[in-house]
């Protein structure tokens, strides 16, 4: 499979896992599974047609595994990202010290006054290391990636999710934890890393 393919079904994949299953027919359960069958005859029917052996490939080598299959490969969903609403039934758990949360500079200023909201999805995302962050950045445009006080979020009371793809989730992100001091954080500040976009 040629990374232009991998790429475009797994565009495809988060349309329909994530976002807009009613558009192809789709009804996925209160877990937000998916019946693979059905799945790949909504792909034939919308000129996306592949077979359960590509659709395997997509699942196993997709960057960052952001869909799974059941252990038959009868059911598939999308591990998170969903603007539906879904149970993906996920138990609250103790974040690391830090997270980060990548973007792009030009969401900077509406951060800053509102902190990370999560738009249409279910949660923010958040990422384990800078590295992953710089690359969801990307994008969007010039990235930016912004630390996050998860410990303290933690201490104050947010919940936080882990999905099975390792992405950390939680329902927002206030301004006074995006911080690059350590406790007490008396004053909120922010810690932003640039980098320029390589060709």
């Amino acid at each position: 499979m040629t990374a232009v393919r991998h790429t475009k079904i797994s565009r495809f994949l988060s349309f329909a896992l994530r976002h807009h299953p009613e558009k192809l027919g789709l009804q996925p359960d209160t877990g937000g599974w998916v019946d693979v069958a059905a799945l790949l005859h909504a792909c034939k029917s919308h000129a996306m047609a592949l077979s359960l052996e590509e659709l395997k490939v997509v699942v196993v080598q997709n960057d960052k595994k952001r869909f799974s299959l059941n252990t038959d490969c009868t059911l598939i969903r999308a591990n998170q990202g969903h603007s539906i609403t879904v149970d993906l039934g996920l138990q609250p758990q103790q974040p690391p010290t830090l997270l980060y949360h990548g973007t792009a500079a030009r969401f900077l200023p509406a951060i800053l006054k509102k902190g990370i909201v999560k738009g249409r999805r279910q949660h923010v995302h958040l990422s384990l290391d800078s590295t992953a962050a710089i690359n969801v950045g990307k994008r969007h445009g010039k990235p930016v990636v912004l630390k996050i006080d998860s410990a303290r979020m933690h201490k104050d009371g947010y919940v936080f999710y882990c999905s099975e793809n390792g992405i950390w989730l939680t329902n927002n992100v206030p301004v006074i934890y995006l911080s690059k001091n350590s406790p007490p954080f008396s004053i909120p500040r922010v810690e932003v890393e640039e980098f320029e976009p390589r060709e």
